[in-house]
């Protein structure tokens, strides 16, 4: 098994791609569908080559395109792209009626106040957590 260090993500971690008895195992999990190819770090490495891959999986329904409607990539999840009826957390509640807000993108000023800003976040209003931290409009505070 060898590693080729592709960089070093904003967290410090090491993003590589790996290699066993000349083929990339990474590629071999995009194929079989028990992974996506991140776009983000495709740069470093046979981009087209993943990018086929994925499109190949998705074509033959294997892996994460057998599920029925599809799966929420796993970066849309961390920056709140979420899909229809899917919450922020699985624990989170809405405490409004639901689509009180349904397609609107508020601003942190329309809403105006800190515990609003984390209700919506809760809702799956994630755009309003810019920085990824978990907390909604920390300017309000």
């Amino acid at each position: 098994m060898t590693l080729r260090l592709q960089t070093i993500d904003k967290y410090g971690r090491t993003v590589a791609e790996m290699f066993r008895d000349g083929g990339s195992v990474n590629l071999a999990m995009v194929s079989s569908g028990a992974a996506f190819a991140y776009r983000k770090y495709l740069a470093a490495c046979d981009g087209p080559a993943y990018l086929g891959a994925e499109a190949a999986a998705q074509r033959q329904r294997v892996g994460v395109w057998a599920v029925p409607g599809g799966i929420q990539r796993p970066w849309d999840w961390r920056h709140g792209t979420r899909g229809p009826g899917q919450a922020a957390s699985p624990s989170a509640a809405p405490s409004a009626p639901a689509g009180a807000y349904s397609g609107q993108k508020l601003t942190c000023r329309q809403i105006g106040s800190y515990a609003r800003a984390q209700e919506l976040l809760r809702q799956g209003h994630g755009y309003l957590d810019k920085n990824g931290d978990g907390v909604a409009c920390e300017s309000l505070r």
